[in-house]
């Protein structure tokens, strides 16, 4: 895969494993594998049966790590679904600028390259999971997250979607712009993942086993949270979605919104560096003008 990103690191099977040799020595003579994925922020390698090295692709997403660990720990006991459990932190070095981190493998597939077998019981499980992360009393936890990008006013990402509607059609712009004229979230803040693509779904035996990557848990608004019903669901089973969340239509046509701005958005950029996110999102955008026919 070509690298994504202008500020990207090197990384590769050989230097994760001198830096897993260098930290933690008893892992050295595990077996190491690329595991393959649409994720665009982190590299992630099997290591041994059970465990697994992840390591940050970009200076961006470092700050959040040891905030995610955390909340991984405060999350796992509240959440209906298996979420990844920090095991290790691993040092910069052998010329890798950052630190990583080593979790316990969660057995599955990605929900990009193997199916749901029933939408209905994805309805469900997605539903309670978000309504658990929804209900987590965070007030309390040793490090609060902080309002999302992804969980304020869609209106902040509007110069960057009409850039990318520039090379789209009529329809997207009507679309886009009845999600900006929904109003604004006025209840208080709930935890939302923020990135619920299916590239973060693990499944197995064709159903949802796990959630992970949460390095964008924040608070806000919960439309983001939402997107599941465009870039994993389909139009039959979307009203079902809504419904077990008792989404309002507000929040609903925010969601839509986000699920639009992030297809927009990603598609260009990662058309040629990451044809599988490419493909998600030109489906999301396909998925939110099928509502409008």
């Amino acid at each position: 895969m070509s690298k994504m990103h202008a500020d990207e690191v090197d990384i590769d099977s050989v230097l994760v494993g001198r830096l897993i040799a260098a930290r933690f020595p008893r892992w050295a003579a595990l077996p190491l594998e690329l595991v393959r994925s649409a994720g665009t922020n982190n590299a992630l390698y099997r290591l041994g049966s059970d465990m697994a090295a992840r390591l940050p692709r970009i200076p961006g997403v470092v700050k959040h790590q040891h905030k995610e660990q955390q909340w991984l720990q405060e999350l796992a006991p509240h959440l209906p679904l298996a979420i990844p459990a920090p095991l290790a932190i691993g040092e910069p070095g052998e010329g890798y600028p950052w630190p990583w981190a080593v979790y316990r493998w969660l057995d599955g597939e990605s929900a990009e390259r193997q199916g749901i077998s029933d939408e209905k019981q994805a309805v469900h499980d997605l539903a309670h999971f978000i309504s658990a992360l929804q209900r987590i009393d965070f007030s309390r936890w040793q490090i609060q997250p902080s309002p999302s990008s992804r969980s304020g006013p869609l209106s902040r990402r509007d110069r960057y979607v009409r850039e990318a509607i520039a090379v789209n059609t009529d329809a997207v712009t009507r679309a886009w712009e009845k999600a900006l004229q929904a109003p604004e979230w006025a209840g208080l803040p709930v935890l939302t993942h923020g990135d619920l693509l299916p590239g973060n779904m693990v499944v197995q035996q064709g159903r949802i086993s796990a959630i992970i990557d949460f390095e964008g848990l924040r608070i806000g608004d919960p439309a983001c949270d939402l997107i599941p019903a465009w870039c994993l669901l389909s139009r039959q089973t979307r009203p079902l979605f809504r419904e077990a969340l008792s989404v309002d239509n507000a929040t609903w046509e925010r969601g839509r919104g986000w699920a639009l701005s992030i297809g927009l958005i990603a598609l260009p950029y990662y058309q040629h560096t990451n044809p599988v996110f490419a493909v998600t999102a030109r489906h999301m955008i396909d998925e939110v003008l099928a509502d409008y026919e």
